[in-house]
Protein backbone atom coordinates (compact mmCIF):
# COMPACT_ATOMS: atom_id res chain seq x y z
CA UNK A 1 0.00 0.00 0.00
CA UNK A 2 1.40 3.13 -0.94
CA UNK A 3 0.16 6.41 -1.09
CA UNK A 4 -0.20 9.72 -0.33
CA UNK A 5 -0.22 11.65 3.02
CA UNK A 6 -3.15 13.31 4.31
CA UNK A 7 -3.54 16.17 6.20
CA UNK A 8 -6.27 17.63 8.40
CA UNK A 9 -7.63 18.93 6.22
CA UNK A 10 -4.57 19.65 4.82
CA UNK A 11 -1.84 20.49 7.56
CA UNK A 12 -1.73 17.04 9.19
CA UNK A 13 0.56 13.76 8.31
CA UNK A 14 -0.19 10.44 8.71
CA UNK A 15 1.95 9.00 11.66
CA UNK A 16 3.77 5.92 9.26
CA UNK A 17 3.73 4.13 5.56
CA UNK A 18 0.67 2.13 7.02
CA UNK A 19 -1.56 4.80 7.29
CA UNK A 20 -0.82 7.06 4.17
CA UNK A 21 -1.65 3.67 2.07
CA UNK A 22 -5.25 4.73 3.23
CA UNK A 23 -6.22 5.72 -0.69
CA UNK A 24 -4.94 2.23 -2.40
CA UNK A 25 -7.31 0.03 -0.58
CA UNK A 26 -9.61 -0.95 -3.47
CA UNK A 27 -11.45 -4.06 -1.43
CA UNK A 28 -13.11 -5.35 1.80
CA UNK A 29 -9.75 -7.73 2.38
CA UNK A 30 -7.37 -4.68 1.76
CA UNK A 31 -9.60 -3.05 3.95
CA UNK A 32 -9.79 -5.98 6.58
CA UNK A 33 -5.32 -6.10 5.92
CA UNK A 34 -4.88 -2.49 6.30
CA UNK A 35 -6.77 -2.39 9.57
CA UNK A 36 -4.45 -4.84 11.05
CA UNK A 37 -1.42 -3.43 10.02
CA UNK A 38 -2.49 -0.10 11.92
CA UNK A 39 -3.78 -2.48 14.69
CA UNK A 40 0.09 -3.58 14.43
CA UNK A 41 1.06 -0.15 14.25
CA UNK A 42 -0.42 1.03 17.40
CA UNK A 43 1.15 -1.92 19.65
CA UNK A 44 4.44 -0.61 18.27
CA UNK A 45 4.11 3.30 19.05
CA UNK A 46 0.79 3.99 19.52
CA UNK A 47 2.09 6.71 21.82
CA UNK A 48 2.83 8.71 18.74
CA UNK A 49 -0.57 8.88 17.53
CA UNK A 50 -1.98 12.05 18.59
CA UNK A 51 -5.46 10.24 19.23
CA UNK A 52 -4.30 7.17 21.62
CA UNK A 53 -7.10 6.23 23.29
CA UNK A 54 -10.30 4.48 21.81
CA UNK A 55 -12.56 7.38 22.87
CA UNK A 56 -9.86 9.92 21.32
CA UNK A 57 -9.43 7.98 17.96
CA UNK A 58 -13.49 7.25 17.44
CA UNK A 59 -14.23 11.15 18.66
CA UNK A 60 -11.26 12.29 15.74
CA UNK A 61 -12.66 9.56 13.01
CA UNK A 62 -16.40 10.99 13.50
CA UNK A 63 -15.13 14.58 13.31
CA UNK A 64 -13.10 13.54 10.10
CA UNK A 65 -16.15 11.61 8.24
CA UNK A 66 -17.82 15.07 9.04
CA UNK A 67 -15.21 17.06 7.06
CA UNK A 68 -14.44 14.47 4.31
CA UNK A 69 -15.51 16.90 1.81
CA UNK A 70 -12.86 19.53 3.05
CA UNK A 71 -9.89 17.08 2.94
CA UNK A 72 -11.06 16.10 -0.66
CA UNK A 73 -11.58 19.18 -1.89
CA UNK A 74 -8.23 20.82 -0.56
CA UNK A 75 -6.08 17.37 -1.98
CA UNK A 76 -8.23 18.61 -5.50
CA UNK A 77 -10.53 15.52 -5.26
CA UNK A 78 -14.06 14.70 -5.11
CA UNK A 79 -16.20 13.26 -2.40
CA UNK A 80 -17.08 10.07 -3.29
CA UNK A 81 -21.01 9.73 -4.39
CA UNK A 82 -21.46 6.54 -2.29
CA UNK A 83 -19.71 4.60 0.26
CA UNK A 84 -16.25 3.27 -0.61
CA UNK A 85 -13.63 1.28 1.03
CA UNK A 86 -10.77 3.82 0.44
CA UNK A 87 -13.13 6.28 2.39
CA UNK A 88 -13.48 3.77 5.47
CA UNK A 89 -9.78 3.41 5.58
CA UNK A 90 -8.98 6.84 5.14
CA UNK A 91 -11.44 7.31 7.94
CA UNK A 92 -9.63 4.87 10.14
CA UNK A 93 -6.02 6.59 9.05
CA UNK A 94 -7.15 10.08 9.36
CA UNK A 95 -8.50 9.34 13.34
CA UNK A 96 -4.85 8.21 14.71
CA UNK A 97 -4.25 12.55 14.17
CA UNK A 98 -7.29 14.48 13.14
CA UNK A 99 -8.57 16.85 15.74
Amino acid sequence: MAGSGIGSVSHLSYPSSAASGASDVTSREELAAFIALLGAEFRERGGGWENDTLDRYLGAMAAWIRSAPGWYANTGGEMPEGADWALLARALAAATVYE
